[in-house]
């Protein structure tokens, strides 16, 4: 049984109290606002043939701004009431000093609903959620003889807000997550690989319980070990790369992503900063941060300042046209909030993260982009990665990918690293394939320590003169 809707208003506080409280911690500043929250999560985890994990988490409480300038305090509480929000008033004052600030206009009202505002922890019982990991198991262990080891995770979460704003208006968002995840390991001749498939999205967790959604990924899972049962030594050198559809998006939001965050180009730390209006791109691509796709792992109907969510141009035909931006960066940059100030939780203040970032498809079509890899690496699975802001420069590592020469698909490889810059990366895309997919949805971002659900996409790429790690002699 779903429990009643977050009401903070009607269960713990009188709102014109709180709303005096808000607007005496933010006169004489910019801009500031109370956000609530309240979470709850549920994880199961099925490995070794067993119930490993089952667990449920829930949190609620505030967080208080007040910005001025570039200076903002910040104040939250697990407790919700009049007392903690007058002790949480008198810290976050202290960013707004003497005062003087000139207040920001607010946000835009919408009435956009990107997702349902059914509790997704609800939507199946607990036993129905473990027996379907116990089928999941016995599916992939039938699937072949060669897997050794299974492991299956079911989560679902529902994050419940409300930001009242000191002109006196408010804005509620409902926020499911659900997500099925299946890893594979199998044996063979002595040799171990694992393959790993899942995903999910703001969307209700019954129809991912169904056998279809779930032996699907199972398939996919068992499909990646497989492959890699049969994986050489990557070679190692400086070779043109063909980037997969979907996930290996990944590679863009952190080679460029981060980069095209206001805060980032505000302060001059980014790669990309003072470049508005130049060709920092090849001709042809077109990159955008959308979070009104619905249904999508990355999608907000408004942001956590109260911001209605965007479709926002970053790179248009290889020009860099835009930056993605939260309330106090786009007031301090002389622009418009974008609709990407995101925050972990109340705990966290809010800053520019993305959420849905892609690049939009070509004219090419990827078996002609494979045929003209003369001698390089095709990349369709991708691991951990790590990117230095101020420059660009990111090692990712490949889960999945294959020898290339003179047009042919090779045998798999197995240990290559992609090593590039950003900048020189999106300067060396030769290709744009007619295939621009979405991840399947299981992207995390982390930055400045918080971390948020995002979402990623691109078409099938050549990039060249990338340098390749590896491990053949």
């Amino acid at each position: 049984m779903a429990d009643a809707p977050f009401s903070p208003f009607e269960q713990s506080l009188d709102r014109e109290t709180a709303l005096a409280v808000l607007r005496d911690a933010v006169a004489g500043a910019d801009d500031g606002e109370l956000f609530f929250e309240r979470r709850r999560s549920e994880s199961l985890i099925f490995d070794d043939g067993r119930l490993k994990t089952a667990s449920f988490d829930a949190a609620e409480g505030f967080g208080l701004r007040a910005v001025r300038g570039e200076v903002a305090g910040y104040a939250h509480s697990t407790e919700i009431s009049e007392a903690a929000l007058r002790r949480a008033s008198e810290t976050a004052r202290l960013a707004v000093g003497s005062g003087g600030g000139t207040w920001a206009d607010a946000p835009e009202g919408t009435n956009q609903r990107l997702y349902t505002d059914a509790d997704p922890i609800a939507g199946a019982a607990f036993p129905v959620k473990v027996e379907t990991l116990r089928e999941i198991d016995a599916y992939c262990r039938a699937l072949d003889p060669r897997v050794v080891q299974v492991s299956a995770s079911i989560s679902a979460s529902i994050q419940e807000v409300e930001i009242l704003r000191p002109e006196g208006t408010s804005v509620r968002d409902v926020r499911p997550m659900t997500r099925v995840n299946v890893s594979i390991i199998v044996e063979q001749d002595g040799r171990r690989e694992t393959g790993t498939a899942g995903g999910g999205g703001r969307i209700a967790l019954d129809g991912m319980l169904a056998a279809a959604d779930w032996q699907a990924k199972a398939r996919e899972a068992l499909r990646i070990a497989v492959v890699n049962l049969d994986a050489v030594p990557a070679p190692a050198g400086v070779m043109d790369v063909v980037l997969g559809p979907g996930w290996p998006g990944i590679l863009l939001h952190e080679a460029i992503g981060h980069g095209l965050e206001g805060d980032f180009n505000r302060k001059g730390t980014s790669a990309f900063a003072g470049l508005m209006g130049q060709q920092i791109a090849a001709s042809g691509v077109t990159v955008l941060d959308d979070g009104t796709i619905p249904d999508r792992r990355g999608s907000i109907s408004v942001d956590d300042e109260g911001t209605p969510s965007a479709r926002n141009v970053l790179i248009e035909d290889g020009r860099l046209v835009g930056f993605m931006q939260d309330r106090q960066n786009a007031r301090l940059m002389g622009v418009q909030s974008t609709g990407n100030g995101r925050r972990q939780s109340f705990a966290h203040i809010p800053m520019p993260r993305m959420t849905n970032t892609y690049m939009l498809g070509g004219d090419v079509s990827p078996g002609d982009i494979v045929a003209d890899l003369n001698d390089g690496i095709y990349a369709v699975g991708f691991g951990g990665g790590q990117v230095d802001i101020t420059n660009g420069k990111f090692v990712f590592s490949c889960t999945e990918a294959y020898r290339v020469q003179n047009g042919v698909v090779g045998a798999p490889v197995k240990g290559a690293t992609l090593i590039g810059d950003g900048a020189t990366a999106l300067k060396q895309i030769r290709a744009i394939g007619n295939d621009p997919a979405l991840d399947p949805g299981m992207g995390n971002c982390g930055k400045q320590g918080q971390w948020v659900p995002v979402g990623v996409g691109q078409p099938t790429l050549m990039i060249g003169g990338l340098t390749v790690g590896g491990s053949a002699a």
